[in-house]
């Protein structure tokens, strides 16, 4: 309940310092309009020229571009705002701000996760889970509730797996503090607003096991569609589980490898 409180203390914080700023609201509202345009008229486009592309029709890749905006709205509601204000030239490690964190009776992978939040993000969720309503309900008669619950599965799996990757990148800046590394992440994220089946087998691959992106939209999507397996998914929560150790021991290997400021 500590915690619960402290996240709901910081959403407060956040949601004062953006109201700040009016001119922000309107400009990330043209922003995700725009976002959520280009990704609908992309899909309509390619779609209109063919039926299915390796098993992918209409519906189903509509979906998945719901899912990828729905995750992406979950990233920058607060994992990604939060994780970011560590790195860069003015982040915390740079500047030595992060003494103050390290100080503070909470646990400092939890504060360097949840402080920070840009609440505008949930009107881009809305946006995300609309399209994704909209595709449902193109293929509402083949939906069952097992595909239901396999994509409550891979939604929750694909958001540890986003969370570990981000930790991970961020746990970089403890050796490259002027260096925002989850840039370099956000390059590969774009490719995951598409299926992996429309990549050649090399990247399908890189983007399947080696920078996990891929699946965390293409398995929930697939869930709904059919197209996602049992063994896939199994897959998928065996990998979100070893990520999220994984990262959380290189992000305090990092944490004790940090040079303070004072020191």
């Amino acid at each position: 309940m500590h915690y619960l409180r402290l996240i709901g203390l910081f959403a407060r914080t956040s949601f004062q310092e953006e109201a700040a700023y009016r001119a922000n609201f309107f400009l990330s509202l043209m922003y995700s309009l725009l976002n959520l345009g280009t990704g609908v008229l992309g899909v309509a486009v390619l779609f209109n020229q063919i039926k299915t592309v390796n098993g992918w029709d209409f519906a189903g890749t509509l979906a998945l571009l719901g899912v990828y905006l729905t995750v992406g709205a979950m990233r920058n509601l607060v994992i990604g705002p939060s994780l970011e204000a560590l790195a860069g030239m003015d982040g915390e490690v740079w500047s030595g701000r992060l003494d103050f964190t390290l100080i503070r009776p909470v646990d400092t992978q939890f504060l360097a996760s949840f402080r920070k939040w840009r609440l505008f993000s949930l009107f881009d969720m809305a946006l995300g889970l609309g399209v994704l309503g909209i595709a449902t309900m193109r293929i509402h008669s083949d939906l069952t509730p097992e595909r239901w619950l396999a994509f409550l599965i891979a939604l929750i799996a694909g958001g540890a797996i986003l969370y570990a990757i981000l930790l991970a990148f961020t746990a970089l800046v403890f050796w490259g503090p002027g260096v925002l590394f989850t840039w370099v992440f956000n390059g590969v994220f774009q490719m995951a607003r598409y299926p992996l089946g429309l990549y050649p087998g090399w990247l399908r691959l890189v983007l399947t096991w080696v920078i996990p992106v891929g699946i965390i939209t293409t398995a929930p999507a697939g869930a709904l569609t059919g197209i996602t397996s049992t063994g896939m998914l199994a897959g998928m929560i065996g990998l979100a589980i070893v990520l999220i150790f994984a990262s959380s021991a290189l992000f305090r290997y990092g944490l004790r490898h940090y040079k303070s400021a004072s020191s």
